[in-house]
């Protein structure tokens, strides 16, 4: 982990540099301010202004640390490619950037389509994260960690390639599907979205376990 101490350290104040900008925005920002949508992209849930500039980046420093120290502390971490590792580090100070943004945009009045923004930013992560899957190897943190694919080398190999297919197919119809949710409705929208996840996560394991039983 000291190799990596100025990257967790970076990382950790992006994340919380949200604070900054709702403390400059502070006069600007009314009392209470929405930080939770429905399905519907309507606001739903609502926080005081305190909560909403301190509380929600503190929140995902939490995670944020967690994943990293758990992921640097890995017995194969030499396993895990550089550029998935890279990812690991800078997902939540991004995600901590873009909720905090449109959040403020959205308590200043701006008008934001709030479902295509997730839309487009889950499509990306997991075009981005189905472009690393074939690059992994095998590790206890990063990756589809099955009983079999951590026993065998073949079968992490094979299910990673699938996988990467699979989220790759699957970001692009989320992220598409955020275009043409005015056309279908945004509950239907949602309903892909956690339909394509689930086909994501459910078609790999189901395929580990047939080579499993192939004795592979």
């Amino acid at each position: 982990m000291k190799d990596y101490k100025k990257t967790i350290i970076i990382t950790t104040l992006v994340t919380l540099l949200p604070i900054l900008l709702g403390i400059i925005l502070w006069e600007k920002l009314p009392d209470s301010i929405a930080t939770h949508w429905g399905a519907d992209g309507q606001a739903n849930g609502w926080s005081n202004k305190a909560f909403a500039v301190f509380g929600l980046p503190c929140i995902l420093a939490v995670p944020h640390l967690f994943s990293v120290c758990i992921t640097l502390n890995d017995p194969k971490r030499k396993n895990i490619h550089k550029k998935p590792l890279t990812l690991i580090f800078w997902i939540m100070p991004i995600v901590s950037l873009v909720t905090s943004g449109f959040t403020y945009a959205a308590a200043l009045g701006s008008d934001m389509d709030i479902n295509l923004i997730i839309s487009i930013l889950v499509g990306v992560l997991f075009i981005i994260l189905g472009n690393y899957m074939p690059k992994l190897q095998q590790n206890y943190t990063v990756g589809i960690k099955l009983p079999w694919t951590l026993n065998s080398t073949e079968n992490w190999n094979r299910t990673h390639r699938l996988g990467g297919k699979l989220f790759i197919a699957g970001g692009v119809l989320i992220a598409v599907s955020g275009f043409l949710s005015p056309l279908f409705g945004e509950t239907a929208g949602l309903i892909i979205l956690i339909t394509i996840t689930l086909v994501c996560v459910v078609i790999p394991m189901g395929y580990s376990f047939w080579l499993f039983r192939k004795g592979i």
